[in-house]
């Protein structure tokens, strides 16, 4: 039997520590980590958590996020907090976003008056495409 790995840590240094509903318990001796081998956590695609992370420092709040790629606010709150993240003051400017396939893209990069006077980043998002366009905040 392979021996198990630290899912907190990745140590190998890990003990034996009982039965719980049939599956086998063990102990991590660096971390102190109790874990059983049979448990599969649910794990979100590092890919959605580059770009929840993105968005955040783009200016665009949790539940707007949430709502773009369908990943729980708390868990983006806790990947912020997790990785440090501050995001930059933006003062003066306000982030509005939105969502195209490739050929609305086209279309809409094609007229000039709509592409001047703010910054833009276009990111993609699965099979499709996200603008972020920064306007500012009227006085």
């Amino acid at each position: 039997m392979e021996i198990p790995a630290c899912p907190k840590c990745q140590s190998i240094n890990i003990v034996k520590s009982g039965i719980i509903k049939e599956r086998q318990r063990y102990l991590c001796k660096s971390c102190h980590y109790f874990f059983t081998v049979n448990k599969i956590g649910k794990k979100i695609d590092d890919y959605y958590v580059t770009k929840a992370l993105q968005l955040y420092l783009e200016g665009l709040s949790y539940r707007e996020i949430e709502r773009i790629i369908g990943v729980s606010h708390v868990s983006i709150s806790n990947w912020v907090k997790e990785f440090k993240i501050k995001k930059p003051p933006h003062p003066n400017y306000h982030p509005t976003y939105k969502i195209f396939n490739h050929t609305e893209l086209l279309e809409y990069l094609k007229n000039k008056d709509k592409l001047s006077g703010a910054g833009m980043i276009i990111t993609e998002l699965g099979d499709k495409f996200m603008m972020i366009k920064w306007e500012r905040f009227k006085d």
